[in-house]
C-alpha cells in the first residue's frame, strides 16, 4: 500500500463518467423516493473530507446534504446517543453524507477516553438493531472506512502543519492521536467484528493515494445501488424572442476585473 499512483489528467479522466453515473444515482433516487446515508470513517488526515467534496460538488444541495457534527453539548450528551444524528437522517429523495457518524463512540471517543469501555461495548452491542430498523425501513445504508499507514498519515499531518491554508485542520487530538496508531486501529476491529452485518456490511478502501481511493470508494458505492438508468424527462425549450441581450447597469456597477500582479499576487 502507497505506491500507487494516478496523475491529475488520468484522475480527472476516469472522474468523468463516473460523474454521470452518480448524477443519474441521485435523479432516481428523487424520483423514485428512496433514502440514502453514506458514511465516511477513517484515521484523521484519511481523506473523509476530500470524498464527500467529490460527491457533493457533483449533486444538487438541495438533495444531498452533508453532516460533519461538533462534540455534543451538556445537553446532547444526556440524550440517547443515536438522537443528535437522527435528526439529521435523509427525507424521501435525499441523500446524506456523514462526515464521521455515530460510529464516533467506537473510535475517538473510545481511544481518547471520551467515553468509557462499558459505554463503547454497549453501544456496538446496540448498533446491529439500530440499523437493522434504518435498513428495515428502507434506507440504503453505506459505511466506508478509509485505511492509511501512519507514515502517510504523518506526511499529512505535516502538510497541514506547515500550510497555512490547512493549519485549521489540526486540532490538540490530532497531536494527542499520533501517538495512539495501533490503539485506533484495535479499536476499529472490534468494531468491525461488532457491527460488521449482511444488512449495513462496512466496506474498507485503501486511501494512501487519495485520488485512487475516491475513484474506488465512488466505483463500489455505483455498483451497489440498483439499475438507476431512468429516461431523462422532456423539457420544452423554446427558443428566445429576438437576440441575446447584455447585462445592463443602472445604480451600480460590477467591480474591475482582476489583475494578477507580479508575483502572481
Amino acid at each position: 500500500m502507497g505506491d500507487k499512483k494516478l496523475s491529475e489528467e488520468d484522475y480527472d479522466r476516469l472522474l468523468e463518467p463516473m460523474s454521470a453515473e452518480l448524477a443519474s444515482m441521485a435523479r432516481w433516487v428523487a424520483e423514485t423516493d428512496q433514502r440514502i446515508i453514506v458514511i465516511f470513517e477513517g484515521r484523521d488526515t484519511a481523506g473523509k473530507g476530500g470524498s464527500i467534496e467529490m460527491f457533493s460538488r457533483l449533486l444538487n444541495p438541495r438533495q444531498c446534504r452533508v453532516v460533519a457534527l461538533p462534540s455534543p453539548d451538556e445537553r446532547e450528551r444526556s440524550e440517547w446517543y443515536f438522537q443528535r444524528y437522527t435528526s439529521h437522517f435523509p427525507a424521501k429523495g435525499e441523500i446524506t453524507l456523514f462526515d464521521r457518524s455515530w460510529y464516533n463512540r467506537a473510535g475517538v471517543e473510545r481511544v481518547m477516553g471520551y467515553c468509557t469501555e462499558d459505554q463503547a461495548e454497549a453501544f456496538l452491542r446496540a448498533v446491529p438493531d439500530f440499523e437493522k430498523q434504518l435498513t428495515d425501513d428502507g434506507i440504503l445504508l453505506f459505511k466506508y472506512w478509509l485505511c492509511c499507514d501512519q507514515e502517510t498519515q504523518e506526511e499529512r499531518f505535516l502538510k497541514r502543519l506547515n500550510s497555512p491554508v490547512k493549519r485549521w485542520k489540526l486540532s490538540p487530538v490530532d497531536i494527542q492521536a499520533r501517538d495512539r496508531y495501533d490503539e485506533y486501529t484495535q479499536a476499529r476491529e472490534r468494531m468491525l467484528a461488532a457491527t460488521n452485518t449482511p444488512y449495513a456490511p462496512w466496506t474498507l478502501v485503501d486511501f494512501n493515494h487519495q485520488p485512487l481511493g475516491r475513484l474506488t470508494l465512488l466505483r463500489n458505492l455505483l455498483d451497489r445501488i440498483p439499475d438507476v438508468d431512468l429516461p431523462m424527462a422532456k423539457i420544452d425549450w423554446p427558443k428566445l424572442k429576438g437576440k441575446p441581450k447584455k447585462e445592463r447597469y443602472g445604480v451600480m456597477e460590477p467591480i474591475p476585473d482582476y489583475k494578477p500582479q507580479k508575483g502572481g499576487k
